[in-house]
């Protein structure tokens, strides 16, 4: 479980959960990989901006804020 002190905390937990860990960016096969659906989809999020892909030195990439973002903007209605 995710501790407060975390810097990424439902990033982190999510990680966790997946037994996977924090790394500085991500590509979008592994953002794919890590949400258990498929490039394309990520690319269509990317494109509606649901998702930011950063212009990293010698390739795109997703930080780890920007996933963040994305858990703390998404939430099923109906739950608290």
């Amino acid at each position: 479980m995710a501790h407060e002190n975390t810097k990424y905390p439902l990033l982190q937990e999510y990680l966790a959960i997946q037994d996977m860990t924090l790394r500085p960016a991500y590509t979008i096969p592994e953002v794919a990989n890590l949400f258990r659906v498929s490039v394309r989809t990520i690319q269509d999020r990317i494109a509606h901006g649901q998702i930011i892909v950063r212009d990293i030195p010698g390739r795109a990439g997703i930080l780890p804020a920007d996933l963040e973002a994305v858990f703390t903007r998404t939430k099923k209605k109906g739950r608290r």
